[in-house]
C-alpha cells in the first residue's frame, strides 16, 4: 500500500533528502505549513488523511489513506473559498512540468543553479525543487523568503528563481539570469529577464509564460473561461473527485482571452467580475492602472452592493504617504479605461489580506 506522508520540517537540504528518501520508497508526500498553528497542522493532516508524519523527532504512523502508484505530491490549496482541498500530483505530472519549464528558460546544469526560497508548502516552492532534481541542476533550498540570503545566494552562484511579486520588489532581479513570478499582481513593466507565469496548484505550477503555453500545453477559452490540457494536471483531488472535464480539459475558473497573436490576458476569478450599472468591470484591469498611482501602495478593487448601480466599483487602497483622494484615484483609471471602471468609493486599510505568497484573498474583502 503507497502511504501519504506528512513532512512537517522546515525547507532546507534535509528536507529535500526526506522527499527523496520517501519517493525512494514508493510514497506520496504532503508537505506541511510550518506556519501554521500546531492544532491547524494537526486538522489538515487529519483532514488529508495521511499514514506517517515526519518531524524533527523522526517518523510517526498513523492511520490514514492509501495513495495510488505514481502519486508523488499532495499540496493543500483553499483556492478562493478558504476550504482546503489537496491537489494529487503525479510523478509523471510533476516532471513533465520540471521538463517544460527548464526547456523554456534554457536552463543548463554545467552554468545554472536553481534557489529555492517559497515555502514548500506551496506548489510555487516545491516545484522549483523538483525543477532542479529532475534536470540534476545544482539547487539551494531555503527556509522561506530572507532578502539578503537571496541576494548572498545570488551572489554564489544561483541564476534561476522563483518568487512572488512582493518579494520581487524587495530585491535586484538583475542579480538572476531568470526569475519566475506568478500571480495577478505581477507588475506590467518588469526586467526582461523576469518572466510573468500563469498556472495553479491543479497545475502543478506555471504552465503559461509572459502569456504563451510551454510546451505540451493546450488552451482554450470557453465562454470566457481559461481551460488548460496538459501533461501536468493533477490526477484528481484527495477525495477522489477529478476536475477535469470527459476530454481532459481542466476549467481553471479564470476568466480571460486569447488575442490574435495567440497570448492569454488573465481578468481574474470569473465570480469576481463586477457588473455596475450593466457594464463588466474586471477587477485585476483596474488594479493594474492603479498600481502606479501617486499614494497608492497596494490596491485591491471589488464591488460593493448600491441600489442605483447593482454594484459600485470600490477602491480599497493601502496608502503610500498622502493617501490619494477619490477624484485623483477615479482620473487616474479613466486616463486607461473606460468612464464605468473609475471607482466611484474609496476605503483606506493598514493592509489587505493575503495568503503566504502573496496572493490576494479577494473573498475576505
Amino acid at each position: 500500500m503507497n502511504r501519504l506522508v506528512a513532512l512537517c520540517l522546515p525547507g532546507g537540504p534535509s528536507f529535500v533528502d526526506v522527499v527523496q528518501r520517501v519517493w525512494d520508497e514508493g510514497d506520496a508526500v504532503f508537505p506541511v505549513d510550518q506556519r501554521l498553528p500546531k492544532r491547524s497542522q494537526s486538522d489538515l493532516i487529519e483532514h488529508m488523511g495521511v499514514s506517517a508524519i515526519v518531524d524533527s523527532s523522526g517518523v510517526t504512523s498513523v492511520t490514514g489513506r492509501p495513495v495510488d502508484a505514481g502519486d508523488a505530491l499532495v499540496v493543500a490549496t483553499s483556492g478562493s473559498t478558504g476550504s482546503p482541498k489537496g491537489v494529487v500530483l503525479t510523478h509523471e505530472a510533476l516532471a513533465a512540468n520540471a521538463h517544460a519549464t527548464n526547456s523554456y528558460l534554457g536552463a543548463d546544469a554545467n552554468v545554472d543553479k536553481w534557489l529555492a526560497c517559497l515555502p514548500p508548502s506551496h506548489v510555487g516552492g516545491f516545484s522549483v525543487i523538483v525543477r532542479a532534481l529532475h534536470s540534476e541542476i545544482a539547487l539551494e533550498v531555503h527556509n522561506g523568503f530572507d532578502a539578503d540570503r537571496v541576494i548572498e545566494a545570488a551572489r554564489n552562484g544561483a541564476t534561476l528563481v522563483s518568487l512572488v511579486p512582493t518579494a520581487m520588489s524587495r530585491i535586484d532581479t538583475a542579480l538572476f539570469r531568470k526569475v519566475l513570478v506568478g500571480g495577478s499582481a505581477v507588475p506590467s513593466s518588469r526586467p526582461s529577464n523576469v518572466v510573468a507565469t500563469y498556472g495553479m496548484t491543479e497545475t502543478g505550477s506555471g504552465v503559461v509564460y509572459d502569456g504563451r503555453p510551454l510546451d505540451e500545453v493546450e488552451l482554450r477559452i470557453q465562454q470566457g473561461e481559461i481551460q488548460l490540457r496538459c501533461p501536468m494536471l493533477l490526477r484528481c483531488y484527495r477525495d477522489g473527485t477529478d476536475p477535469r472535464t470527459n476530454d481532459g480539459w481542466f476549467p481553471t475558473g479564470d476568466a480571460g482571452s486569447v488575442d490574435s497573436d495567440g497570448l492569454l490576458t488573465v481578468y481574474g476569478r470569473k465570480g469576481d467580475m463586477i457588473i455596475t450599472g450593466g457594464e463588466n468591470v474586471w477587477p485585476v484591469a483596474v488594479e493594474r492602472v492603479l498600481e502606479n498611482a501617486p499614494g497608492v501602495a497596494e490596491c485591491a478593487i471589488v464591488g460593493r452592493p448600491d441600489a442605483e448601480w447593482g454594484q459600485v466599483v470600490t477602491a480599497v487602497v493601502v496608502p503610500s504617504a498622502e493617501p490619494p483622494t477619490m477624484e485623483a484615484i477615479r482620473e487616474h483609471v479613466k486616463i486607461s479605461l473606460p468612464g464605468y471602471c473609475a471607482p466611484r468609493r474609496l476605503e483606506l486599510r493598514d493592509r489587505l489580506p493575503r495568503t503566504a505568497l502573496g496572493k490576494l484573498q479577494r473573498h475576505l474583502l
